[in-house]
C-alpha cells in the first residue's frame, strides 16, 4: 500500500520546485487575479481535499498524483499564511507559532497513534492522513517563516534564501556525518525547503526595486511548472519501467 515517493535527490529538487511554484501560484491567484486571500484559500484548500481524496483512493504510488497533492498543499499554504497575516492581522510571528504548534501536534499524534513517523513505508490510511496534514502544515508554516525572515528580520529575499539554504546544508551534513534519526532530519528539511521556496519565489516575482528579479507571478509560475512537469514525467516513466 506504500504510495509515497522515494526520498532521493530528485525528490528534493521536485519538492523545492513545487513549494516555489506554490508561492508564485498562490500569489497569482490571490493578488494578480485579485481573488483575495480568503476566497483563494477556500478554493485552494478545496482542491487539496479533492486531490487528497483521489490519492487516498489510489491503490499504488502514482508520481503525477502524489506531486499534485504536494503542489495543492503548497499553493493552499501560501494563501492560508497570507490570510492569517494580512487579513486576520496575526503577523508572521504569531502565525508561525500557531502553525509550528499545529505541526508538532500532528507529528506527536501521529507518533502516539502509529509508533512511527516513517516517510518511506506508510502502510495505513491513518498514517497517510497524518503524512499529508503534516505536509500541509509544514508548507503553510514555510510561507509565514519565509516572510518573517525577509520582512520582519530585514534579510530580504536573497538573505532569507541564503539563510535557509545554509540551514538545509547543515541538515544534510548532520544526516551524512551523525547518527541523528533520519526521520527527524527529514521533517526538519521538509519544513525548511518551504521557506526556501517561499523566499526564492518572492525573489523571482518581486520587482527589482524590492530586491526581486521581476519575472512576475505568471512568468515565474510558467518556468517552475515546466521544471516540475519535466521531473514528474521523468519520475512517472521511471516508475513504469520499474513496474514492468
Amino acid at each position: 500500500m506504500n504510495k509515497v515517493a522515494i526520498v532521493n535527490l530528485s525528490f528534493w529538487i521536485m519538492k523545492i520546485c513545487a513549494t516555489t511554484l506554490g508561492e508564485t501560484g498562490g500569489d497569482l491567484i490571490s493578488m494578480t487575479l485579485k481573488i483575495g486571500y480568503e476566497h483563494s484559500s477556500i478554493i485552494l484548500i478545496s482542491l487539496f481535499f479533492v486531490s487528497l481524496f483521489i490519492q487516498l483512493k489510489s491503490k499504488k504510488y502514482n508520481p503525477l498524483l502524489y506531486w499534485t497533492v504536494i503542489l495543492t498543499t503548497s499553493t493552499a499554504g501560501t494563501t492560508i499564511s497570507d490570510f492569517m497575516d494580512r487579513t486576520l492581522h496575526l503577523g508572521y510571528e504569531k502565525g508561525s507559532l500557531i502553525l509550528i504548534s499545529c505541526l508538532i501536534a500532528v507529528l506527536t499524534t501521529w507518533y502516539i497513534s502509529e509508533k512511527t513517523l516513517s516517510v518511506s513505508n506508510i502502510q495505513t490510511h491513518k498514517s497517510e492522513l497524518f503524512y499529508w496534514f503534516a505536509i500541509l502544515f509544514s508548507n503553510t508554516l514555510g510561507t509565514a517563516f519565509g516572510d518573517f525572515l525577509s520582512d520582519n528580520l530585514g534579510l530580504g529575499f536573497v538573505g532569507g534564501a541564503l539563510l535557509v539554504g545554509g540551514l538545509i546544508t547543515l541538515v544534510i551534513l548532520l544526516w551524512k556525518f551523525t547518527k541523528i534519526n533520519s526521520v527527524i532530519l527529514f521533517w526538519i528539511a521538509f519544513v525548511l525547503t518551504r521557506p526556501f521556496g517561499a523566499t526564492f519565489g518572492d525573489l523571482l516575482t518581486k520587482p527589482i526595486a524590492k530586491g526581486g528579479l521581476n519575472f512576475g507571478t505568471i512568468g515565474s509560475s510558467i518556468i517552475l511548472a515546466s521544471i516540475l512537469g519535466t521531473f514528474m514525467i521523468y519520475s512517472y516513466n521511471k516508475e513504469k519501467r520499474l513496474s514492468q
